[in-house]
């Protein structure tokens, strides 16, 4: 009997963003969950990695270090992995420090939106669930809701009150999606397009920008992913063979925050393969 593939999870997020767990905690869940290889992959920092490789190395678990920088593309999310980058690379950390900063006083302005027609929240209170070096995002207005008692759960907050369409919604600075494509290769690192096709997203992704994204450097796209049904994974997998983009899948984990489930989306062996052979980068993977 051949052995079991090895479960691998490229696309999780911890307390470092917008997950409800730390970086050890997230590690201790994976493995848990009978994952084997675990991708870190919070929104715009890498400030998490140095707590889940002690942790990944402890637990027996292999990490994949990532990041996930949110572009904007003719007014649509556009959420881009990136994995196996340098972190020290000049051109790439200052992007995600000014998208740190643009999140931050972002969140303050849809506040007082919010508090201005009467919903029951304060900035006070959501700076409260960011955890120190976090990422600030809408999340932690979600969870300033669930800690005073308004919501039970995040899922409420974005329906109502967080969603791109909502009238207290405030953008952000985002890179357009092929300069961060090219920020990511020039950082040594191998850039994935999360769900490009989510039905969830404000505005529709298209196969020109996905063409663009490649001749830039784009390595693939992450096709099984909860928020694609089955036209969309069949979408997804039919461009990347037209393309030659590997095809990854992930649960986009974020503990209790999303009802996603470490695990539930995975990628192939022959697929993380192929990230590492593209990464040039100085971090490599953390082997178990």
């Amino acid at each position: 009997m051949s052995p079991a593939a090895p479960v691998i999870d490229l696309h999780t997020h911890s307390s470092v963003s917008d997950g409800t767990q730390t970086p050890t905690e997230l590690v201790a869940a994976a493995a848990g969950a009978g994952v084997d290889v675990l991708a870190i992959t919070d929104h715009d920092t890498v400030a998490g990695w140095p707590e889940a490789t002690a942790a990944a190395r402890r637990l027996g678990v292999t990490l994949v270090r990532g990041i996930e920088i949110s572009c904007t593309w003719r007014h649509t999310s556009v959420h881009l992995l990136g994995y196996l980058t340098d972190p020290q690379h000049e051109g790439l950390t200052a992007e995600l420090a000014r998208a740190r900063e643009s999140r931050a006083t972002r969140l303050e302005r849809m506040v007082e939106l919010m508090t201005a027609d009467g919903v029951p929240v304060s900035y006070d209170e959501v700076l409260a669930q960011v955890a120190p070096g976090a990422t600030p995002g809408r999340p932690h207005i979600a969870d300033a809701l669930i800690a005073n008692g308004t919501i039970a759960h995040r899922d409420e907050a974005f329906r109502d009150w967080l969603g791109d369409d909502s009238p207290y919604y405030v953008g952000h600075y985002a890179p357009d999606p092929v300069r961060a494509v090219g920020l990511i290769r020039a950082a040594g690192g191998v850039p994935v397009i999360a769900h490009p096709f989510t039905r969830t997203r404000a505005g529709v992704l298209d196969d020109a920008l996905v063409e663009a994204m490649h001749d830039a450097g784009l390595v693939g796209l992450e096709a099984h992913h909860r928020d694609h049904g089955p036209a969309e994974v069949a979408r997804a997998v039919s461009l990347a063979d037209r393309l030659g983009l590997v095809v990854t899948g992930s649960s986009d984990y974020h503990g209790a925050g999303k009802r996603n489930r470490l695990g539930e989306n995975t990628t192939t062996p022959e697929a993380l393969a192929a990230i590492e052979a593209a990464s040039s980068g100085t971090t490599a993977v953390v082997r178990s």
